[in-house]
């Protein structure tokens, strides 16, 4: 049942959709982008970085992000477990500092890593 009522906005879009406006827009008929994936918190951090291309150019606590998300793949080739104690005990004094307020960007909630698991990893992937 429709009301006697019709706003101007609904009457525009009424009047558009008679006109066919929303007729074959790009994207009609496809997924939204990211439907069905697992929400993540900073998404807007990163589709903003990777439309404006600028990698090169984030802020410190952006960097630090990055960086504890590849920790990983980046120990990884690491060449001795002294290389990588080395970057986790630096990681996690960085990480600190931007949890304190002393680095520029967005606010971090990064939790310190653990040297030993951290090591105790790259062992097993090197076996």
């Amino acid at each position: 049942m429709s009301s006697p009522y019709e706003s101007p906005v609904d009457r525009q879009i009424r009047e558009a959709q008679e006109r066919g406006d929303f007729d074959d827009l790009p994207g009609m008929g496809k997924p939204l982008p990211g439907y069905g994936e697992s929400y993540d918190e900073n998404w807007w951090v990163k589709d903003w970085v990777r439309r404006e291309n600028i990698t090169g150019v984030l802020p410190t606590t952006l960097r630090l992000r990055r960086e504890a998300e590849d920790l990983m793949r980046t120990v990884a080739k690491k060449p001795t477990e002294s290389a990588v104690r080395e970057f986790v005990t630096d990681l996690n004094e960085r990480i600190r500092r931007a949890r304190r307020g002393l680095a520029d960007g967005p606010s971090v909630v990064l939790p310190d890593f653990d040297v030993d698991g951290v090591v105790e990893a790259w062992r097993q992937q090197r076996a």
